[in-house]
């Protein structure tokens, strides 16, 4: 352990809420081309699984939970609101095409990989460590999800 964080409602469930103080650390290039493959890696595991997953899915103990599409286009809602955290002005594309979902993600690529003092880019914005850790790990959590709901009876 290298630091503690207070927690809130969303820690809760997983999702990384704070910026911890390593954050907010200079980064060099090579540093940023690294997070840079990082969140590549995570929307490379996460599409590879949306791929696979069936419409419906299984619902949750309560009976409640998205199905995949809703999902998905939540992953990309929450990813629309995040560039504005990494200073971008731009809208998530349909879910579908591809060469703009490409375009989208370079630019998140491109904004968390450039070098920087550590600081958040833009005024209530994320440090680029934070954006990065952010990003991946939403990714990886619906794409577990959609893994742990989708029905192994049929397959």
């Amino acid at each position: 352990m290298v630091e503690r964080l207070a927690g809130s409602a969303s820690t809760e469930f997983g999702v990384p809420g704070e910026v911890a103080k390593r954050d907010t650390r200079p980064i060099a290039a090579a540093e940023g081309k690294r997070l840079t493959s990082l969140v590549q890696a995570a929307w490379a595991i996460y599409d590879r699984i949306l791929a696979g997953t069936p419409a419906e899915l299984r619902k949750g103990p309560r009976g409640g939970g998205r199905d995949r599409d809703k999902m998905a286009n939540h992953v990309r809602d929450a990813e629309g609101a995040y560039v504005r955290k990494l200073g971008l002005r731009l809208t998530p594309p349909d879910r579908h095409d591809r060469r703009a979902l490409a375009q989208f993600r370079t630019a998140i690529a491109e904004a968390i990989e450039r070098p920087s003092n550590g600081a958040a880019l833009v005024e209530k914005g994320w440090p680029q460590r934070y954006a990065a850790r952010r990003i991946a790990w939403h990714a990886l959590d619906h794409a577990w999800e959609m893994q742990d709901r989708s029905d192994r009876s049929s397959g």
